[in-house]
């Protein structure tokens, strides 16, 4: 792939509007989407994961929705390989990609690749998962943080396969999984990206979190997380494990009110926005943050110039 082929990333948050704002885009331009998003890959699972619907995919088809099984395992690298193959078939029809999510470690894998770190241990990792199944997800997060701090600061307390990762890199070399990251960030980019961070102010997120949550309830989140507990996807697994599903196995497993249910789903929600947040300040420069309400000057900005795209990926 031509490291110089222009491509546009636009991110942000959940709940900071970037699928609004890239189907309006469609409008205009003739875009198609690379969906950076971990959760959106998995087939059946589609009101938790807000995936487009039928008639924004018809204005706005997406790439890497849709191409795994809740218990398939699905990882930034294997993104990565299917996103530059996606983006060069976009290119190779003549419309314009754009990469559209949330998933940090996704983008990252995309544009810069991933940092080289020591293969898996089956026997480190045997022994902290059960250490999970004994004390909790949270547990395995507190040893990280004392161990790894950095690392622990965009990690989930609950996200015990990202902890068990981190904590396996500690224990097989002695150095921290923060470290192999800090090394690799100044890998040379594989794109002449242009990063549009959608930041909308924190009141204002958290807002659109909230109602986000409650839509999909309305639109049968409940149906659906019992839909797939039918089909044989445990609630062990990791894709069964994200934010709406955990708390809404609960209410089904009557441990706690549906209401409680959505007040944790809203709370997970925003702290995750905010990990995303402070991770994209971190990684991003000051110039890729915009407003919500300024995102499309920008990217109609970016847009203009490069468009119409010919095969090989330079404008014509």
């Amino acid at each position: 792939m031509d490291r110089k082929t222009p491509l546009i990333v636009i991110t942000g948050p959940t709940g900071s509007g970037k699928t609004a704002i890239a189907l309006e885009l469609a409008r205009t331009y003739p875009l198609e989407a690379v969906s950076a998003d971990s959760m959106q890959v998995y087939r059946h699972m589609d009101i938790a994961t807000a995936k487009p619907s039928k008639a924004e995919l018809s204005i706005l088809p997406h790439h890497l929705i849709d191409v795994a099984e809740p218990d398939e395992e699905f990882n930034a690298g294997m993104f990565a390989r299917r996103a530059r193959d996606a983006i060069h078939d976009i290119l190779s029809r003549g419309k314009i990609p754009v990469i559209v999510g949330g998933t940090v470690l996704y983008i990252k894998a995309l544009l810069y690749g991933l940092a080289s770190a020591p293969p898996r241990s089956n026997r480190i990792r045997a022994g902290l998962t059960a250490l999970a199944h004994e004390k909790g997800s949270s547990f395995l997060w507190k040893i990280l943080n004392r161990l790894d701090p950095d690392a622990a600061r965009y990690i989930g307390v609950n996200d015990r396969v990202r902890s068990i990762r981190a904590l396996e890199i500690v224990f097989l070399t002695g150095r921290k999984a923060s470290a192999f990251h800090r090394e690799h960030a100044f890998a040379e980019i594989r794109y002449d990206a242009r990063i549009v961070c959608v930041m909308p102010d924190r009141a204002r997120l958290y807002e659109n979190i909230d109602t986000r949550v409650l839509r999909m309830v309305e639109k049968g989140l409940v149906e659906e997380t019992r839909r797939l507990l039918d089909l044989g996807f445990g609630s062990a697994l990791r894709s069964m494990q994200t934010l709406a599903y955990r708390h809404v196995i609960r209410y089904l497993e009557s441990q706690i009110g549906l209401d409680e249910a959505v007040s944790l789903i809203q709370r997970d929600t925003r702290r995750y926005a905010k990990r995303q947040i402070i991770w994209m300040r971190s990684n991003y420069g000051p110039g890729s943050f915009c407003a919500p309400e300024n995102a499309m000057t920008i990217l109609s900005g970016l847009l203009r110039p490069r468009s119409p795209i010919g095969p090989a990926g330079q404008p014509v």
